[in-house]
């Protein structure tokens, strides 16, 4: 039997609070945020009932800086990552667990007018867009602020 190993997470949904950059003792930049994920189950009498999955992500360096800078609460986003389990001892000697989403790389999902006032920009199209046809595309020969 070959040794298959696979560890590849993709989520969208949107802020629960605004990130926050933050700093190591040794410089290194490092953000951490939940994304609000909804889920189907059937629950109810027409097997539709929604309820809302909160996931831990932490972002390093650059894309920590990325969407510290371009997301607020609120701001639907997409991400891609592995997933991690990790534990420690706290302050009451009580062992905790935690399981995040670390942060490979995150997009833009909101057009510029959907997303007014939570982002600095964006596209015209959902990051997910699939097929070729660049009709719906904005022209961006303007100075728009790009992160890129």
């Amino acid at each position: 039997m070959a040794n298959f190993n696979y560890n590849r997470v993709i989520l969208g949904g949107r802020l629960t609070a605004d990130p926050e950059l933050k700093t190591t003792s040794n410089g290194t930049s490092w953000t951490s945020f939940s994304v609000a994920v909804n889920r189907n189950y059937g629950g109810s009498q027409d097997g539709q009932e929604r309820q809302a999955d909160f996931i831990n992500c932490v972002a390093w360096r650059v894309n920590a800086e990325f969407i510290t800078r371009y997301f607020r609460k609120g701001s639907s986003i997409a991400l891609e990552g592995t997933l991690q389990n990790r534990s420690w001892t706290d302050n009451n000697n009580q062992k905790r667990y935690v399981t995040e989403v670390i942060v490979d790389r995150a997009m833009f999902v909101d057009s510029k007018g959907e997303n007014e006032g939570r982002s600095a920009v964006g596209g015209s199209e959902p990051a997910f867009s699939s097929g070729s046809d660049t009709s719906g595309f904005d022209d961006l020969s303007s100075n728009d602020d790009l992160p890129f």
